[in-house]
């Protein structure tokens, strides 16, 4: 037998910055924990060099990864860092490019973060597609070198680490897949949702925290939808992407959308609030990353406001939802750059279709197969942004997920088929399909829509 799922709720929603988890969040975090090993080792170099490889250096300029990779040297955190500061880093910099570090300081220009071409790296064989090395240097001599990989939701690790820490201790209710994840749900004879909130609070520090940690979570979903709403223009990048939020929450609202498609229309314009967000390299909350990061805020909070949901229920439905991605990274990944777009937008796509198919009244089984169809009808689905830029085609998968999570929940409840395959069978087939799909799919901007634009 495996052993159980450890993976933590509030990691697989984890409060950052875009627009990128595994390209922004996930670069900041292992620099962080690099200055941290040099600072706990009295280490004061001169310098610190970075060479960012595979699709960390392939779309990593789209994706503010050197940006990721300053702000997190300087000790900063995705969850605090000020945005505005984060944004001016390379100017500031340029201008004195001392940064603090223990009793001293350290200089780190812009141009120490280096994004290696293939050729540069090509005979090396990568321990994931998202690899970065830092040296802590003395003149020609490496005082302390760390390699690091962001494996996807902001999710970091060193190849000799092993890939998710230990909690603090075994959960109340193990469970290893989503079958069994379904057994324990009906022993409790309660959710998903309820299996997962029983292993977080038996790991609390204070009464509490868990639910505390959600309620901020769901905060900053609804914070991310209303500043997105509220903004207009072209995102930046060059690629003359304009912000649609606003516009298509007025046609909702206006009455110039059909009836029936009105709360599916209202959770996409809120899937664009929050993409256009992102994009833009504003505050969101990986769900299970920032490039799938509208699908599941968008479901959950319009059927929330439309219905009035008690903070337990939303609660128990962001557990529920956060259940099929813990799955999902144990059995395959959600890394764009391991598996294609299929990690992100497909398995945000199932967790949003399962806390759906709960909240509407579907049983533990039901919400099981919610997961799979949305799951199933997205295999295969390529990472392939246009310019490295998390926009197009990002921005629409998400609302395309709303439709779909929405149609997954719908199936589930009211077909009279039951599901063929297993929500397992189909994550064992997302990872095969990742695996087979060649590197040009997987984030790199090499292959797919990335390369049509000429044509466009």
């Amino acid at each position: 037998m495996t052993p159980p799922i450890t993976v933590r709720l509030l990691e697989v929603f984890r409060i950052g910055l875009g627009p990128s988890s595994s390209h922004t969040v996930g670069p900041m975090r292992a620099a962080a924990f690099f200055r941290e090993g040099c600072l706990a080792r009295g280490i004061l170099p001169e310098r610190v060099e970075v060479d960012l490889m595979g699709s960390l250096s392939a779309t990593g300029h789209g994706h503010l990864t050197d940006l990721a990779v300053l702000a997190g040297l300087h000790g900063w955190a995705p969850e605090t860092v000020d945005l505005d500061l984060f944004h001016a880093l390379r100017e500031t910099l340029a201008k004195d490019p001392r940064i603090p570090w223990g009793s001293g300081s350290v200089t780190i220009r812009p141009e120490a973060v280096r994004f290696l071409r293939y050729a540069e790296y090509r005979h090396e064989e990568l321990p994931h597609p998202n690899t970065m090395r830092l040296r802590a240097m003395s003149g020609k001599d490496t005082l302390f070198e760390e390699t690091w990989c962001s494996v996807g939701g902001g999710f970091v690790q060193r190849p000799e680490d092993p890939s998710i820490p230990p909690p603090p201790g075994a959960p109340l209710h193990p469970f290893h897949d989503g079958r069994t994840l379904v057994a324990r749900a009906k022993e409790l004879r309660g959710s998903l949702g309820d299996v997962i909130l029983a292993n977080e609070q038996g790991w609390e520090t204070r009464p509490g925290e868990v639910a505390d940690g959600i309620d901020h979570v769901w905060a900053a979903f609804q914070a991310c939808i209303s500043r997105g709403l509220e903004r207009k223009g072209d995102l930046p990048g060059g690629l003359g992407v304009k912000r649609r939020a606003a516009e298509l929450l007025a046609r909702v609202e206006s009455g110039r959308v059909e009836r029936v498609y009105r709360h599916i229309a209202r959770a996409q314009a809120y899937a664009f609030a929050i993409n256009e967000e992102n994009a833009a390299g504003g505050r969101v909350v990986t769900a299970p990353t920032n490039g799938a990061a509208g699908i599941v805020p968008a479901v959950l909070v319009e059927f929330a406001e439309r219905t009035m949901l008690h903070p337990d229920v939303i609660r128990n439905a962001v557990a529920t939802a956060g259940a099929i991605a813990m799955i999902v990274k144990t059995h395959a990944s959600i890394s764009g750059a391991e598996v294609g777009c299929q990690g992100e937008v497909g398995t945000a796509t199932a967790m949003a279709a399962a806390a759906l198919c709960q909240l509407m009244g579907g049983d533990v089984k039901q919400v099981e197969v919610a997961a799979e169809i949305a799951m199933e009808h997205n295999l295969g689905l390529t990472c392939d942004p246009i310019k490295g830029l998390v926009q197009a085609p990002c921005i629409e998968r998400n609302a395309m997920g709303v439709a779909k999570a929405w149609s997954a929940a719908q199936l589930s409840l009211h077909s009279v088929v039951s599901n063929v395959v297993s929500l397992d069978r189909v994550i064992a087939v997302m990872k095969r399909t990742g695996e087979d799909m060649k590197r040009e799919y997987k984030e790199t901007s090499e292959g797919g829509l990335a390369v049509s634009l000429p044509e466009c």
